[in-house]
């Protein structure tokens, strides 16, 4: 089970009380913000983005691929641990509006962590040091340290042998 925090609404889909949980301005701000680090070519430019304007935890030597989607609203509540590669277009929520209630959630991905192109991670999920997403995956429950993980529901495909670091280290 994911790690959320449930909001019930009345009336209307919680889409449409959006303004009531977030300031317009963030999300226009973010989302302008956000459009300039997907299309640049420059990892130090998404990084300091990222980190200065958007409030997330970006750690060392992180490398966000062409056309990565952050949360628009809630983009300081995810944390992105060293040495880290998120892949092309791949889509990090830390909410989700649904018809009787909003959710949010706090995504935390490790270091040596590597998420394949087209990935969707929702909101409330851990992803552990040294794991690897395959693309196209569905990342709706925690991912193992040093596992191999795939697929739309996700599975695991294998749990991954640790190995020596750069500094002979074992991880």
């Amino acid at each position: 089970m994911r790690n959320v925090e449930r909001y019930p609404v009345e009336g209307p889909n919680s889409l449409w009380q959006i303004y009531r949980t977030v300031s317009p301005w963030k999300g226009i701000r973010n989302f302008i913000f956000i459009q300039i680090a997907r299309y640049s070519p420059s990892l130090k430019l998404k990084n300091w983005i990222y980190r200065r304007i958007l409030g997330m935890k970006v750690g060392k030597n992180t490398a966000f691929g062409l056309m990565a989607m952050v949360d628009v609203f809630f983009p300081e509540r995810i944390t992105v641990g060293d040495n880290t590669i998120i892949g092309y277009n791949t889509t990090i929520l830390a909410h989700e509006y649904l018809t009787n209630e909003y959710r949010l959630g706090d995504v935390k991905i490790g270091s040596h962590v590597m998420i394949g192109a087209n990935t969707t991670i929702l909101p409330g999920v851990t992803i552990g040091d040294y794991a690897v997403v395959g693309a196209g995956s569905v990342v709706h429950k925690d991912v193992a340290p040093h596992s191999f993980v795939a697929g739309n529901p996700l599975r695991v495909i294998r749990e991954q042998a640790k190995t020596k670091d750069e500094d002979g280290a074992w991880s």
